[in-house]
């Protein structure tokens, strides 16, 4: 009894289970630390890119008008007259700002960035060229830089993409190890503090053990999200495997380009009349949306088709729907990828693939949700920063020197009677 209550007791020892999880989520979160802080701090920037650069831009804010917006035809003419050397590329509608006229040279692929592009801003109801943003070969504004930083950290694709890609599937890993780790053995009101509160008056190992923690828990399930979806966008075994599932075994169409007829080539519509007629048609079945996306079919290429994507809500693409038109006949040509189907009529399966965007950005709640996954984002960069300083300073943390006890006298031992009393 006495060594019992001297001795306390015994620290009970984890398991062979939870010390495999501690190593995974230490070793694991040390090699991909720094993969996660860049992705995360790209990512809750991206996250605004639309706000940040309507304020940056004020001067293409403009106003609804009860009138018909600029056709293709006549953006076609524009940048004809401003640079004869470019053809257009695509232009991007959206209601109350100015339309984004992306021109590239001639020679060039219709998605190549690297030849350069000019970008017109231009009123949508007048044609006036607001503005004018030319790149040149390799150059990119500030979000394409975020976003080249968030897709291969500013690497050659062939060789970031990969990285990211797995990366994100290790944080995932990490997410999960992470919350095995942070749940206490027993409940009770000391462990509930620690688990759900940060001691800001504590010192500062503690109040970063806390910021690892309790941050981490309360952004777990916001960062899954942001993950999982991420994923769908990087790795193909994965986001083939995410759609069957959730599709009840439907295997997941690959994209494939939609050809114009070639043959047809001169037979039907021009050039100009085509694109307008094109317009004309899914403005008339979508005469509220909020925003549209042309693709400019490329006249060189006789195969070459016209592609429209209308956005029925602002910041959000969920329930967008794609048209794609032969360019000599007008015929529609129909896709049969998950994100060709109008919401309204998609299975879940494609649904939540059609929010799959949304969801990584959280613009699926509208701003609140991106909100969320600002913070969300925020807080994940943060978990490699606060998980390192936790892991150095148990690992190198300084060695407090012996106390040198000074001699004491010999105890003298109790009488019988008095030690009974002792061990009672």
């Amino acid at each position: 009894m006495t060594k019992t209550r001297n001795q306390g007791k015994k620290k009970q020892k984890d398991t062979l289970f939870k010390r495999i999880n501690n190593w995974l989520h230490l070793w694991l979160g040390l090699i991909s630390g720094v993969i996660v802080l860049i992705v995360c701090l790209t990512g809750c920037i991206w996250v605004f890119n639309e706000e940040i650069t309507g304020l940056l831009e004020p001067n293409t804010k403009v106003a609804w008008q009860d009138k018909p917006v600029v056709k293709p035809s006549e953006l076609m003419r524009i940048a004809a007259k401003l640079y004869p050397e470019k053809v257009p590329s695509y232009a991007n509608y959206q209601q109350g700002r100015a339309i984004n006229l992306n021109l590239r040279a001639a020679n060039a692929a219709p998605r190549d960035r690297r030849t350069g592009n000019t970008i017109l801003k231009v009123n949508p109801y007048t044609g006036e060229v607001i503005s004018t943003e030319v790149h040149q070969p390799g150059e990119s504004d500030f979000f394409r830089f975020i976003l080249n930083g968030h897709r291969f950290l500013w690497m050659p694709a062939q060789i970031g993409r990969p990285i990211v890609n797995y990366g994100t599937l290790i944080f995932v890993v990490l997410l999960i190890t992470g919350l095995i780790w942070w749940y206490p053995k027993k409940w009770n009101q000391s462990t509930r503090d620690k688990s759900f509160k940060i001691k800001w008056g504590a010192s500062f190992k503690r109040v970063n053990l806390d910021l690892h923690n309790v941050l981490g828990f309360y952004a777990l399930l916001f960062l899954l999200a942001i993950a999982l979806t991420g994923m769908v966008y990087g790795i193909k075994w994965y986001s083939e495997g995410i759609y069957w599932v959730t599709s009840g075994g439907e295997k997941l169409a690959a994209y494939k380009r939609l050809d114009s007829d070639s043959t047809l080539k001169g037979t039907g519509y021009t050039p100009e009349k085509a694109m307008d007629v094109a317009w004309n048609r899914v403005i008339a079945r979508h005469p509220e949306s909020m925003g549209f996306y042309y693709s400019f079919a490329d006249t060189a290429d006789a195969k070459a088709a016209i592609n429209i994507t209308v956005y029925p809500n602002k910041g959000q693409f969920y329930n967008s729907q794609g048209y794609t038109f032969d360019q000599h006949t007008l015929q529609e040509l129909k896709r049969q990828d998950a994100y060709s189907v109008a919401y309204a009529q998609a299975s879940f399966g494609q649904k939540l693939r059609k929010m799959n965007y949304d969801i990584h950005v959280g613009s699926i709640l509208g701003f609140p949700g991106k909100v969320l996954a600002f913070l969300a984002s925020l807080i994940g960069a943060s978990l490699p920063i606060t998980g390192f300083l936790v892991w150095y300073g148990r690992k190198f943390k300084k060695k407090k020197p012996a106390k040198i006890l000074a001699k004491q006298p010999a105890k003298t031992l109790p009488e019988p009677a008095e030690q009974l009393l002792v061990e009672i």
